[in-house]
C-alpha cells in the first residue's frame, strides 16, 4: 500500500574538488564533495471523489514558471514495465526527460518489487520538487553580499530558462525523485533508506534512470555523491548497463530488476570523506555556463591522439589527487595550499594540449586573487573545468567569509563580471529522510 502520510526526501549536489576527467576512466578515481543544497521531494497521495478512479501522477516543481508534469501509467505488454505517458494540458507544456524517465524505471522497478504486475495498485500520487537557492543564478543577488530571505525563491522563469549554477541538479533530482517513489509505493520491509542495502538499490535505480535520461553512460559520480555524500569514487563499468532494453519494451521489468539487485555493478566508494575541522569547501558562481559535453568530448579526443602523453599526465594528476585526499583526511593545513596548487598546474597543462579551457585564464586570475585572501587556502575550478564556477577550501569563520564577499564583490565590479560567494557549502551527509514541516506553505 502506498504512504498514506505525505513523505518527503532530499538528496545533496555535488562539487568534484579532484579528478575532472579522470573519473571517466575506471583505472583513476575521483574526490567528489556533496553540498549543502539539496533537491527536495515531497510525496503524497491526490484524493479523489468517492467512486472516481484516477490514474495520474502529477510532478510539479512550483518554483518556476509553468513546471508542472501530469502523467498517465499503464502496464506494457510482454513484461515491458510501466509506460508512462505525458498528459497535455494547456498550450504551454514543457516536457521533462529526468521527471518521465525515472518514473518510468522507478515505477517499473516498484511493480516487480511488491505489486506482482499490477498497475493499479499505483494509486494517484503527486511529487513535489523544491530546489535550495544555489543551484540556480538569482541575478537580484549578484552583489555577492544579499542573501535571499526565502529557502526556496521562487523564479521568474521556466525550469528550462533558468540559469544553473552546475551544483548537479539533474542527479540530485532522479535521486530524490527515485528515493521519494520508492518510499512512497513499497513498505519499510521493501525500501528503507536508511539501510545499506536501501542504499545501494537507490544508487543503481538513481544510475540507470539518469543514464537513460542523458542518453549516455556517464561516469555516475554525481548520483553517487547524491547517494553516499562526500566520497572517493572508482566508476562502474559502462558494460553494466549496455543490455537493458527502452523503458516499456519487451523484457524491459525483469531486465531492470536483474540490474538493480544483480551483483554485476563494480564501482568503488568511500565514505568518510571530509575536510579538516575549521575549513570548509565552499562554491562562487561566476554566472556563465560551460558546454561540458563539448569539452568533454574534446579532452576524450586528445588523449586518443596522444595516449602515452595523456597517461603520463593522467598517472601524475591521480598521485597528485591521492596526495590531497590524505592531506584533508590528515588535517595537515599547511600542506593545502601547495597540493591544490600541484593540481592545478597539471590539469592547466591538459587544458593546453588538448586546446580546451579547462581552467581559463580568467579562471587562473580570479583564483590566484582569492588565494591572496586572508583564510582562503587555495580553490580550484571544479568538474570538468570552463567559465562558470570555482570551488574554495577556507576557513571556516564569518571574519573569512565576510573578506570573500567584499572580495568577489570589488572583484565584479573592476571586471565587468559577476562572481558571488554561495551560500552551499561541502557536507558529508548523501540522501536522508527530511522533516515535512520544512516545506511549509509549498505543501497544500
Amino acid at each position: 500500500m502506498p504512504s498514506a502520510t505525505p513523505t518527503a526526501v532530499s538528496a545533496p549536489g555535488k562539487v568534484f574538488l579532484a579528478g575532472g576527467y579522470l573519473v571517466l576512466d575506471k583505472n583513476y578515481t575521483a574526490l567528489v564533495f556533496g553540498l549543502s543544497a539539496r533537491i527536495n521531494v515531497v510525496a503524497r497521495e491526490i484524493k479523489t471523489s468517492p467512486g472516481v478512479q484516477l490514474s495520474e501522477i502529477v510532478v510539479d516543481s512550483p518554483q518556476f514558471l509553468e513546471a508542472q508534469w501530469r502523467y498517465g501509467y499503464h502496464l506494457a505488454p510482454e513484461n515491458g514495465g510501466i509506460k508512462v505517458t505525458q498528459l497535455h494540458s494547456g498550450e504551454n507544456v514543457d516536457s521533462n526527460p529526468f521527471v518521465e524517465v525515472t518514473l518510468s524505471y522507478a515505477l517499473s522497478y516498484i511493480v516487480g518489487k511488491a505489486f506482482h504486475k499490477s498497475s493499479h495498485a499505483f494509486a494517484p500520487a503527486q511529487f513535489t520538487i523544491l530546489a535550495d537557492n544555489d543551484y540556480y543564478s538569482q541575478p537580484h543577488s549578484m552583489s555577492g553580499t544579499e542573501k535571499n530571505p526565502t529557502r526556496f525563491a521562487k523564479f521568474p522563469t521556466t525550469l528550462r530558462g533558468a540559469n544553473k549554477t552546475g551544483l548537479g541538479s539533474s542527479a540530485a533530482l532522479v535521486t530524490s525523485l527515485t528515493a521519494a517513489l520508492l518510499m512512497h509505493y513499497l513498505p519499510a520491509s521493501e525500501f528503507d533508506i536508511t539501510t545499506n542495502e536501501g542504499k545501494r538499490t537507490l544508487h543503481n535505480l538513481a544510475q540507470a534512470a539518469h543514464c537513460a535520461a542523458q542518453g549516455k553512460v556517464g561516469s555516475g559520480f554525481d548520483i553517487a555523491a547524491a547517494v553516499y555524500g562526500s566520497c572517493q569514487y572508482r566508476r562502474f563499468s559502462p558494460s553494466v548497463l549496455k543490455s537493458i532494453p527502452e523503458a516499456g519494451a519487451p523484457g524491459f521489468a525483469p531486465a531492470l530488476a536483474d540490474l538493480i539487485d544483480g551483483a554485476g555493478w563494480d564501482m568503488e566508494i568511500e565514505g568518510g570523506v571530509s575536510v579538516p575541522p575549521g575549513t570548509v569547501l565552499r562554491m562562487c558562481d561566476v554566472d556563465c555556463g560551460s558546454q561540458t559535453v563539448g569539452m568533454v568530448k574534446k579532452v576524450l579526443q586528445w588523449r586518443e591522439a596522444n595516449p602515452a602523453e595523456a597517461k603520463k599526465l593522467w598517472d601524475a594528476l591521480e598521485l597528485r589527487n591521492l596526495r590531497l585526499g590524505k592531506i584533508l583526511s590528515d588535517a595537515t593545513l599547511d600542506e593545502i595550499r601547495p597540493a591544490v596548487a600541484d593540481i592545478r598546474e597539471l590539469i592547466r597543462a591538459m587544458g593546453t594540449q588538448s586546446g580546451v579551457p579547462i581552467e581559463p585564464e580568467s579562471q587562473t586570475s580570479l583564483l590566484d586573487a582569492l588565494m591572496e585572501v586572508e583564510g582562503v587556502y587555495n580553490g580550484v575550478v571544479p568538474g570538468a573545468g570552463g567559465f562558470d564556477a570555482v570551488a574554495l577550501l577556507m576557513k571556516d569563520d564569518e571574519a573569512t567569509e565576510k573578506r570573500v564577499k567584499d572580495f568577489v564583490a570589488n572583484w565584479s565590479k573592476e571586471k565587468g563580471g559577476q562572481v558571488r560567494l554561495l551560500d552551499v557549502k561541502g557536507e558529508v551527509e548523501g540522501v536522508r529522510k527530511e522533516n515535512i514541516k520544512e516545506y511549509h506553505g509549498w505543501i497544500s
